[in-house]
């Protein structure tokens, strides 16, 4: 069922949060628990999945997403890397956090323990690197809080000198040094003590994130229900842990729950975090945003607002030129985002009036054609190709025509120069107009 044709009606403003906003990061999928990691020149976004069969008293988490970005503006689709239940668990898939150390990828999720999985790939396939249905940390081994679901939230931190930590907990805050396997932990489990008030303020929940920045460690949280973030720096990954103040407020922009996460990125600090930013969202349907921040001078964390506009700025524009994956949007409106039997991913369920845009493309010199590999039966359907505005200028049509395979088809363009919004404005007679690929223009 398509998320964004449900949701249509009730948007009384669509074309101008198409226009205007940037967050949640993906319009498709509700999304949880923001996890960003940065290997190289890309910016990795690992999320929980929640499911449109979540109700408001109840979650249902299945599986784990992916999305990526270069440019901090348009962010790329990825099928679902790891289903929890693979892992033989019958709860939900809750928080989870990727590390990348010696060229291999190190995924730690949760149940009610926490495993650790390992890939060559950001993408996956994961396997347990511990054997089947073994676990990193094991419920038996905590009971701070006295619940059964203490050991959740991992966050995974490697230090300058090549440290690795590991915290987590639930109405509890745990620690672990990892070691160089990533796999296994040296020492005894650290407990810290939630109620210190001159270490945690107000209160401590769920949700830790460990970062550096300027030599000082900062451990961000989440607490009370509904959930504001809080922060506490150190000197030291271990603590001891010295209150710092609020850095988000729950119900600000919507949202009774949030998991936080930040990072740098080309020089610029992001913040994630997760609010209920669609119309059909809810306590049990969330989604994740990011938006830019600064360390205080004297190195504290702002006060960070929620706002739909997100990132207004890329890092870099988006280069035509070359092969780029449909589903690397900025904002869409109808559209989906499908998988086949082998995980390739592409853009489905489109329909008349659907569209995509995607920002700050670099039209340097101009291009002549235009190019889409698409597969359909509509004899009528057709991609138009706008600049700046989903009405803005017209500057091509491709015919896309009835292929039952994959095919790829170009059409002429209008030569146009400079940096410009992108949209593919999706035409034809009847639903499901065709699959989309991906697409490049040529000079």
């Amino acid at each position: 069922m398509k998320i964004s044709n449900l949701f249509t009606p009730i948007l009384f403003s669509f074309l101008y949060f198409g226009a205007l906003a940037q967050n949640p990061i993906s319009q498709t999928e509700f999304t949880a628990d923001p996890a960003p990691l940065v290997v190289g020149d890309t910016l990795y976004l690992y999320t929980g999945h929640d499911d449109m069969a979540a109700t408001p008293d109840n979650f249902v988490m299945h599986d784990y997403l992916c999305f990526t970005t270069t440019d901090m503006v348009n962010w790329t689709h990825h099928a679902p890397i790891f289903n929890i239940h693979l892992f033989g668990e019958n709860e939900n898939a809750n928080a989870a956090q990727m590390a990348y150390r010696n060229g291999k990828y190190y995924f730690y999720p949760s149940s009610w323990s926490i495993p650790v999985l390992v890939s060559d790939s950001p993408y996956g396939p994961f396997e347990n690197a511990l054997g089947d249905k073994n676990y990193l940390i094991n419920s038996y081994e905590t009971n701070y809080s006295g619940h059964g679901w203490e050991d959740i939230d991992p966050t995974v931190f490697i230090d300058d000198d090549g440290q690795a930590y590991l915290y987590w907990g639930n109405n509890a805050l745990y620690a672990v040094k990892l070691n160089e396997d990533m796999i296994s932990y040296d020492g005894e489990i650290h407990v810290f003590d939630i109620a210190d008030k001159e270490a945690f303020g107000p209160d401590y929940e769920e949700a830790p994130w460990l970062t550096k920045y300027n030599d000082k460690y900062y451990l961000i949280y989440a607490a009370h229900v509904p959930e504001d973030t809080y922060w506490a720096w150190s000197d030291s990954p271990l603590g001891p842990w010295e209150y710092g103040g609020e850095v988000m407020r729950a119900f600000e922009h919507g949202g009774m729950g949030n998991h936080t996460g930040c990072t740098e990125y080309k020089g610029q600090w992001y913040f994630f975090y997760m609010d209920e930013g669609l119309p059909l969202s809810h306590s049990r349907r969330r989604t994740a945003s990011v938006v830019p921040f600064n360390f205080e001078s004297d190195g504290k964390i702002p006060y960070i607002h929620h706002d739909k506009r997100g990132v207004l700025k890329s890092v870099n524009p988006l280069n035509p030129y070359i092969t780029q994956e449909g589903e690397t949007i900025a904002w869409e409106e109808g559209i989906q985002i499908g998988y086949d039997s082998i995980y390739e991913v592409y853009v489905n369920e489109i329909d008349p009036g659907d569209y995509i845009k995607i920002r700050e493309v670099n039209f340097e010199d101009g291009p002549s054609s235009f190019t889409a590999k698409v597969r359909g039966n509509n004899p009528s359907a057709k991609i138009e190709i706008h600049l700046d505005a989903v009405n803005g200028e017209h500057i091509g049509t491709l015919e896309c025509g009835s292929n039952p395979s994959w095919k790829e088809i170009s059409c002429p363009v209008k030569k146009r120069d400079g940096i410009h919004d992108l949209y593919f404005v999706f035409a034809g007679e009847g639903n499901n107009l065709m699959d989309f690929d991906s697409w490049k223009f040529s000079k």
